[in-house]
């Protein structure tokens, strides 16, 4: 009977040390992944498609910060005056580093990927689960193609950590998207 609460208690200790050894490490805020002005949009954008198109164009910000120009569904040409109210609307681009902006885009599409599940889970036949897995399988195709040139090319090894991570999220959305049925043929009105 000793035996065992010695062991308890030892192992007790051992919790408590651990513990405390962990809230003496320094810890860095966590970075948000989406600016003020996104968080907003996500949260104005009720409907699942249009979250999804904001989840992409936040990633996109990204890129362009980055120096690649990508162009989905959610990116158009615009004018002068297009720009400008996007600009308002949007804020200023996101700031960071190379780590931080390509840490940023696996978390915006991680977001994505939840936001796509939890409608799901609560809704399964809903038809803007298939139309936003489609959309955002098409921008992580856009994504993917500029993500696997910055891993091969990088030496940075927390750099090639976001770029896997971020990579792992486009192919999670990728094999979802391949096990939908094909979509439907547009309606002619």
């Amino acid at each position: 009977m000793k035996r065992f609460s010695y062991a308890c208690l030892a192992f007790l200790l051992t919790l408590v040390l651990l513990n405390s050894a962990r809230s003496a490490t320094p810890s860095f805020p966590s970075r948000d992944y989406l600016t003020p002005q996104e968080v907003d949009l996500v949260k104005d954008a009720q409907v699942l498609d249009k979250r999804v198109d904001v989840f992409i164009k936040a990633a996109e910000r990204r890129f362009q910060v980055l120096g690649v120009q990508i162009t989905t569904i959610a990116t158009t040409k615009q004018s002068q005056k297009q720009a400008q109210k996007e600009a308002e609307l949007w804020g200023d681009l996101p700031k960071g580093t190379r780590v931080e902006l390509i840490t940023d885009i696996a978390g915006i599409l991680d977001a994505a990927i939840e936001n796509i599940d939890d409608v799901a889970l609560r809704d399964e036949k809903n038809p803007l689960v298939p139309k936003a897995l489609r959309r955002l399988a098409d921008a992580a195709t856009h994504f993917q193609a500029q993500l696997e040139p910055m891993r091969e090319q990088t030496k940075d090894n927390p750099e090639r950590l976001a770029i896997e991570q971020a990579l792992q999220n486009v192919q999670e959305i990728l094999e979802a998207a391949g096990k939908l049925p094909p979509a439907p043929a547009p309606t002619k009105k």
